[in-house]
């Protein structure tokens, strides 16, 4: 009884000043879930007609960028998919931006801010709860690792002495006083939905924490080392290049021989010191299974190949996080278990200060 009632007490507190930063993270994350889905059908310019011809080169969106907005950075493309536009990110007076291009016309679609979009607006809530990212994210992390201890502090809470009192644990008493109704709301669902919370809470601190990160590498490969994903290619300024064709045309040219079934690349210029590294995804918007090549900024030239199939699985997990935190992982079924979850956890420290509120009052009546 008398590490009942200290758990109780730990879980009581911590759940009172984590509650509000705990119910904001939940419901921001909840909204983010569907943000492409959303996008699409509001925004018809991210979708664009599949036509039967290559899509049109890095270095022309690049050229054509600087022509719009002279001003503007263009080192990273982005082609989407078929259906979809390229992106140019761009600063543009020191301030971000989605350009949206037709990938076979290279026809400017859209200008898009990224600091003024609304869902980047609540991922920064979600993430910082819009104070200074160094500072947010510490607080979000902190207030994460707090309701994970509330987590387990609340299985054993809610775990019955005898098997007898098992089923009147797994349900709500639809039919009691609201108060209790409101009581096994927050006991039931808290039970049900606390292991895949969990999942949902320490992929979410990853995003906080780089020991976090560098945590479900140790675990994804058990302990063992693996020397080849800290490979860091070296650049020869020495080289010249003896092709007329740009670098970062080669560099995705290649990407596209070495994955041909892959759906979405990106071509990243990172200056003459760094190497241009390329990406490609199986599907469109599906930020995982990841292969990445890496080339000379000068001459193009292949420096090293890191595919998916042939990283760690330690790495595999890393990339794997972010689709594993907001269900897409999973599919359009994996995003709408993660938005009922979100929900669900919003839920908890409303109920709980329900509870925490009635016992208060009852005690000062007495």
């Amino acid at each position: 009884m008398s590490f009942k009632k200290n758990i109780r007490f730990l879980h009581k507190w911590l759940g009172l000043t984590s509650g509000l930063i705990v119910f904001i993270v939940s419901i921001t994350g909840s909204i983010f879930c569907f943000h492409d889905e959303i996008k699409d059908l509001t925004r018809e310019y991210r979708k664009v007609d599949v036509e039967n011809k290559s899509y049109i080169l890095a270095s022309e969106l690049q050229s054509k960028t600087k022509e719009l907005f002279p001003t503007a950075t263009a080192d990273m493309v982005v082609f989407h998919g078929k259906d979809r536009p390229a992106i140019v990110y761009s600063s543009i007076d020191n301030k971000p931006y989605n350009l949206y291009f037709n990938p076979y016309s290279g026809a400017f679609l859209k200008q898009e801010s990224i600091e003024d979009d609304f869902f980047v607006i609540i991922e920064d809530l979600h993430m910082h709860l819009w104070l200074p990212p160094e500072i947010g994210k510490q607080v979000v992390g902190i207030s994460t690792i707090i309701f994970i201890v509330m987590l387990i502090s609340g299985i054993i809470l809610w775990w019955p002495k005898k098997r007898k009192d098992l089923k009147n644990r797994i349900k709500i008493k639809w039919d009691a006083k609201w108060r209790r109704v409101n009581y096994d709301w927050h006991n039931v669902t808290g039970f049900y939905i606390s292991l895949f919370v969990l999942i949902i809470a320490l992929t979410g601190l990853t995003f906080s924490y780089e020991w976090m990160h560098k945590t479900m590498y140790f675990v994804g490969n058990l302990g063992q080392e693996y020397p080849k994903d800290d490979f860091t290619p070296v650049i020869d300024s020495t080289l010249v290049s003896n092709s007329k064709a740009n670098p970062m045309d080669l560099a995705l040219s290649q990407a596209f021989k070495t994955k041909p079934n892959d759906e979405m690349f990106f071509v990243w210029y990172q200056g003459e010191k760094d190497a241009i590294i390329t990406g490609s995804y199986p599907d469109a918007l599906d930020f995982d299974h990841q292969s990445n090549l890496y080339f000379h900024p000068k001459t193009g030239q292949l420096l090293n190949t890191d595919l998916y199939e042939d990283k760690s699985p330690g790495m595999q997990l890393q990339e794997m996080n972010y689709g594993l935190h907001t269900g897409q992982f999973f599919g359009m079924t994996g995003k709408i278990i993660a938005f009922v979850l979100s929900l669900l956890a919003a839920a908890l420290p409303v109920t709980g200060f329900i509870i925490y509120w009635g016992r208060r009052n009852k005690k000062s009546k007495k």
